[in-house]
């Protein structure tokens, strides 16, 4: 604990210009001497001020189940990682490395929804909709830092554990950008939260973020489901007591889910890598070994839906193994029965765009 503070005393000098840099910028924009593109289609963007661990990913999918039934939508992401470049539209057939492990989780999930991937969201969105004239709304992906495009709603998130407030610049903390970045947000969405959170706890977050008048804010949690098999999404087991569970995950703070599958589950050892990691050939020898070593006759593999689209690259390997690799999925639900409220914000402001 000593030494990560001292570390990140040795990186604040590092902070502080990174920070200088980011002011800069945003004084840029602010002045229109760096100009922000807005489009006819309303645009949402879902983001945050740290670089990981705040539900991105489970929100747009959420954004997605509210209003696929309803009109023709659309992701867009950069594809963190992906080992190509450019404009992309993301088909079932890719693989992670092509476009990036949360594009084809969406793409998987919802293969009616328009998703893409570009390093370029001004390219990217007039790219997405000159191919797909039919798109009704654009749901950008990580792109709260991204100012080239201004999205006509921009939503952040803050972890419940971690509020923004309370960390510090990249390298010595987690953020990309100061504190004040916030006050772009229309709405903030405090994720994670404990399940038993209560109104006077919810409103001192509130004070803690310092949150404006005009901004709406939300609390979400994550709701864990019963997992299912990698190949057999029809096999569901549950998880409790008598379940030993070699967890696999390479997302950004896992405590939340490790603590969900402690309370739950019988035996739990993890094997942690770092966020959107690609697992090697010698990662896949090393987690069969680990789990042949856990001394159990009821066990599995458990993994994120994220680390799952990153696991099938080692397809071959999976089935001459046949490890009983399972995958737990999520959603997000909601606090204090503001899920009607939340969705009613989404839906208004789309009724009341104007261009």
């Amino acid at each position: 604990m000593i030494g990560s503070y001292i570390v990140k005393i040795l990186l604040a000098p590092f902070s502080i210009l990174y920070g200088i840099g980011i002011t800069i910028r945003n004084l840029l924009y602010r002045a229109k001497l760096l100009n922000s593109v807005s489009f006819s289609v309303p645009v949402i963007g879902v983001g945050n001020l740290a670089i990981g661990g705040t539900g991105k990913t489970p929100h747009v999918e959420y954004l997605t189940h509210l209003l696929n039934h309803y009109i023709s939508i659309a992701i867009l992401s950069r594809g963190y990682k992906r080992k190509t470049s450019g404009y992309l539209e993301v088909l079932p057939t890719h693989n992670a490395e092509e476009v990036g492990d949360e594009p084809l989780q969406y793409k998987l999930k919802f293969h009616d929804v328009k998703v893409a991937v570009s390093e370029s969201r001004v390219f990217g969105i007039p790219k997405l909709m000159g191919t797909h004239p039919d798109i009704q709304v654009v749901l950008l992906d990580d792109a709260f830092q991204h100012r080239e495009v201004k999205p006509a709603l921009n939503l952040l998130l803050s972890e419940y554990a971690r509020p923004y407030t309370r960390d510090f610049l990249l390298p010595s903390g987690r953020l990309r950008e100061w504190p004040a970045g916030a006050a772009r947000a229309d709405a903030i969405i405090v994720s994670k939260c404990p399940h038993d959170l209560t109104r006077a706890d919810a409103n001192k977050m509130k004070e803690t973020l310092s949150v404006a008048p005009r901004q709406e804010v939300f609390f979400s949690r994550y709701q864990y489901e019963q997992p299912y098999a990698m190949y057999h999404p029809e096999n569901r087991i549950p998880i409790d007591q008598n379940t030993d569970i070699l967890l696999v995950t390479a997302i950004a703070r896992t405590d939340y889910l490790m603590d969900y599958i402690a309370e739950n589950a019988g035996f739990v050892k993890a094997l942690e890598y770092e966020d959107h990691h690609y697992y090697t050939s010698r990662d896949m020898q090393y987690i069969k070994d680990t789990f042949d070593a856990i001394p159990s006759e009821n066990k599995i593999i458990l993994t994120t839906e994220k680390d799952a689209v990153r696991l099938f690259l080692h397809h071959d390997f999976l089935q001459k193994t046949d490890l009983p690799i399972f995958v737990l999925p999520l959603r997000v639900a909601f606090l204090f029965d503001d899920g009607p409220r939340f969705d009613q914000y989404i839906k208004d402001f789309l009724t009341q765009y104007k261009i």
